[in-house]
């Protein structure tokens, strides 16, 4: 479980694909304190920890993965959102966030508003079925943020400057693909509503 609170932009330092896998080598601050088998949620998407050195490690991303998120889209250099595993006790300061990614959404709009930015996505509502609401939580390249102008297939999301600096929000252009992790709550009460 995590909280959508990033702990680090890193950098990509090494991509492989073998099969239908792609193994991603990340180069992050962290990386002494990790062990093989932890979690880690590279925006937002939960990986396994499968092999470290003294600055880097590795995670290894199936095809069921790739195909839910814009994981294939990276490139060597590119910067990522990473966030350990929630450890408990610990205050929990973001939304609840599994690092199970939904699907992919599509960066429709940017605008500069009073010292914020508003960022409107729009995804497929038949791919993905789940729905936001008003000041719900969304999850958004593993960024935990509160949902304004909620529709059937788009919403947005207000930065302020503080999380655009330190996030890879600051590099998000109008049609980038991003991973879209809807409220865990909102998807059990969606799911019980249909019966």
């Amino acid at each position: 479980m995590f909280t959508g609170i990033i702990e680090e932009v890193a950098l990509l330092q090494e991509i492989k694909k073998e099969q239908g896998n792609l193994h991603l080598t990340v180069k992050a601050r962290f990386t002494p304190e990790l062990k093989i088998d932890q979690s880690v949620a590279h925006n937002g998407v939960c990986l396994t920890v499968v092999a470290l050195d003294d600055e880097t490690f590795t995670v290894t991303a199936i095809q069921e993965t790739l195909e839910k998120t814009n994981l294939e889209q990276l490139n060597v250099g590119d910067e990522i959102n990473l966030e350990r595993g929630l450890q408990l006790p610990a205050r929990l300061d973001g939304h609840i966030v599994q690092g199970h990614v939904d699907g992919v959404g599509i960066c429709a709009e940017i605008i500069q508003q009073d010292g914020s930015t508003i960022f409107t996505f729009s995804y497929n509502h038949k791919n993905i079925p789940h729905v936001t609401i008003e000041k719900g939580s969304i999850t958004i390249n593993g960024v935990s943020l509160t949902v304004i102008n909620s529709k059937n297939n788009s919403f947005s999301v207000a930065i302020i400057p503080y999380t655009l600096a330190h996030t890879t929000f600051k590099n998000l252009k109008q049609g980038d693909t991003v991973n879209l992790e809807f409220d865990v709550i909102g998807k059990y009460v969606q799911r019980l509503a249909q019966f």
